[in-house]
């Protein structure tokens, strides 16, 4: 059985909160860096949250 190609990687908000998400991507069919707004319960908005590494 082969092994998926999927990594994780931490959706890390743009507000300077601190607060992340932990997302699967594809670097295969997706090799350039997620962006996506989600919502931020630290300042209770949407934001943009941008990929950074997982220490």
């Amino acid at each position: 059985m082969a092994k998926t190609a999927a990594m994780t990687v931490k959706m890390l908000s743009t507000a300077n909160t601190g607060f992340f998400y932990v997302k699967k991507r594809n670097p295969r069919s997706k090799p350039e860096k997620m962006e996506m707004k989600k919502y931020d319960p630290v300042v209770r908005k949407h934001v943009l949250f941008k990929e950074t590494k997982i220490k």
